[in-house]
């Protein structure tokens, strides 16, 4: 077998593309790129060509792909809010419209920073492969920053993402967020609370390869509406954050009303609902009353 020269390098990619495409693959030609990328080690349009057994290697991946194998999976990254962080199987792959919910929260703790002149504290809860938590700590550098998560694998990858993109930067906490010794001791003194909880209704997925490869622990958030374990979150919230905290918190777009009304139940004196990049009702921003100076 000889080596492709770039036309035929090209030519393999576009009809990966079309494979994937056949397949159901809802971004085909970027998939197909990427894939052949990570086996050339750089950008396609700069190759002069292939290797010897780029094809064969380039045919297994498609195939996986084009099975519904996500993507990330086969490459062993995801992308964050411009961070590359490690991805392994059974561990939530984190979705693109969690990077809005991930901006509210550090626009919160950008602006403790800049009007109080301190680090501020954040936490993370539920935080699964920790990619929340590093996206704060890289882009709010003074902030403090815990993330717990309960199950296993997460929570280990959790803190090697954290401690290759911002080491000494993120406390990761194995714990389960329902326990309210789980960090007690910050109770009252956190500045902003983020959470991305399972909050899946039951039965409501379906997306196939969420079914088949996200697993349900990070997915279903507890009862037929899914509002077992965001209300769990919005009541720890309220007891973590301090005077003028905020909670930040991902959500199914037919939640937003429930959790307004949790979350003023739970004393915090403002709750409005946020949107991604669609337009969809996506986050939870509530605020806890600030103590009036006398």
């Amino acid at each position: 077998m000889t080596e492709l020269d770039r036309y035929a390098l090209r030519r393999l990619v576009r009809e990966a593309g079309r494979t994937l495409a056949r397949a159901g693959v809802a971004s085909p030609e970027a998939d197909a790129r990427l894939l052949a990328e990570h086996l050339l080690g750089g950008p396609v349009l700069l190759a002069d060509g292939a290797p010897e057994g780029f094809p064969t290697a380039y045919t297994e991946l498609v195939q996986r792909r084009a099975a519904r194998e996500p993507l990330q999976h086969i490459l062993g990254v995801m992308w964050f809010r411009g961070l590359e962080l490690t991805c392994r199987p059974g561990v939530f792959i984190v979705r693109p419209e969690t990077e809005v919910v991930a901006g509210a929260a550090i626009e919160a703790a950008r602006t403790v920073a800049v009007e109080e002149g301190r680090g501020p504290v954040v936490v993370d809860l539920c935080a699964g492969s920790g990619a929340i938590a590093a996206a704060v700590a890289v882009e709010v550098p003074a902030a403090r920053v815990w993330a717990v998560e309960v199950d296993d694998d997460a929570a280990a990858l959790a803190r090697e993402n954290c401690e290759r993109l911002a080491p000494g930067r993120v406390g990761i906490i194995h714990g389960d967020v329902t326990d309210p010794a789980v960090l007690a001791e910050l109770d009252g003194r956190v500045d902003v609370v983020v959470s991305n909880p399972p909050y899946v209704p039951a039965g409501a997925v379906e997306d196939l390869e969420t079914e088949r490869y996200d697993p349900d622990l990070a997915l279903y958030g507890g009862g037929a509406d899914g509002l077992h374990l965001p209300l769990v979150v919005v009541k720890r919230a309220a007891a973590l954050l301090r005077p003028g905290g905020v909670l930040v918190m991902e959500h199914d777009p037919g939640q937003g009303t429930a959790l307004r009304e949790a979350a003023l139940a739970a004393d915090f004196t403002e709750a409005v609902t946020g949107q991604d990049l669609t337009g969809r009702d996506r986050y939870l921003r509530a605020v806890t009353e600030s103590t009036c100076p006398t």
